[in-house]
């Protein structure tokens, strides 16, 4: 669910009258106050928190604000298909992290259900995309985006081993407000909007839903399930511009959306095979 919603992002962003980076902005701003309801109504309470932990959800914010103005930035100077393929380049680096920082070394089923998955990336890459020398700007800046949403996540990870997922969310996107709004201004976006329904669906869609549930996930699976189902953005994106510009999905890509699925029912299945082998043993 966070996947589908965080794939309708780059259409809002299309969409919106205001700048790209200012798009962002307001994407955070006005969601701060739903998260922090949220938050409230779940149980969280004011109260001082620890100097690393304050230090790592200012950094998180930080990172999170330089993927989405970087990323925002490459959505309107490539195609729909580009910005989502190289913005979530995350779906393999993060997967990286987990194994080599982390040192959750893949089994050798986690191995074959990432070789899938990278396959059927490629597959998605190779039909999704046309890579052009005026795209390359936009390329680039969303391939930063994805290294950036990376760092973003690995430091939620840590940041939801001691905090729960949407006060986690409502005070890593308090610290992007700021960062967002220099960034917009010093590139001179038009920061006001005339229509604010895209903004206002970029906020509850994107932010709200799309991230929180997003936060949430990375809280209960491991490294490589998240990277893995971030491939799904792509393909609802695809969808996307199926029904809103008429870019159709062909055989090589059904293919590509098959390897992605088989690999999450195997990754799925690898998780959740020992927990309950670990309950009976328990339960005897």
């Amino acid at each position: 669910m966070a996947n589908v919603m965080l794939a309708f992002g780059p259409w809002f962003v299309r969409i919106a009258d205001v700048g790209p980076v200012a798009a962002a902005f307001w994407r955070i701003t006005l969601a701060v106050p739903f998260l922090a309801m949220l938050a409230l109504a779940g149980g969280a309470r004011p109260m001082r928190l620890p100097r690393g932990l304050v230090a790592l959800l200012v950094i998180a914010g930080i990172g999170f604000a330089g993927d989405l103005g970087s990323w925002h930035l490459g959505i309107v100077r490539t195609t729909l298909a580009n910005a989502t393929l190289f913005g979530n380049c995350a779906i393999l680096v993060y997967p990286l992290y987990g194994f080599l920082v982390a040192r959750a070394w893949p089994t050798r089923g986690q191995a074959f259900a990432l070789a899938l998955a990278a396959a059927g990336a490629a597959l998605l890459l190779g039909r999704s995309y046309q890579l052009d020398p005026r795209n390359l700007a936009g390329d680039l800046l969303c391939i930063l985006a994805g290294l950036l949403y990376t760092i973003y996540i690995a430091l939620m990870a840590r940041i939801r081993e001691t905090m729960a997922s949407l006060p986690a969310l409502a005070l890593a996107s308090m610290a992007s407000v700021l960062p967002l709004f220099i960034y917009a201004a010093v590139l001179g976006e038009a920061i006001m909007p005339h229509a604010w329904t895209p903004l206002i669906g970029l906020a509850l869609v994107s932010q709200v839903i799309g991230q929180g549930l997003m936060i949430f996930a990375i809280g209960q699976l491991s490294p490589l399930v998240v990277g893995i189902a971030l491939l799904l953005q792509p393909i609802v994106a695809g969808t996307v511009g199926w029904i809103a510009y008429g870019e159709r999905l062909h055989g090589a890509d059904w293919i590509g959306v098959g390897l992605v699925a088989a690999a999450l029912v195997l990754v799925r299945r690898g998780e959740v095979a020992p927990r309950a082998l670990e309950a009976q043993e328990e339960l005897a």
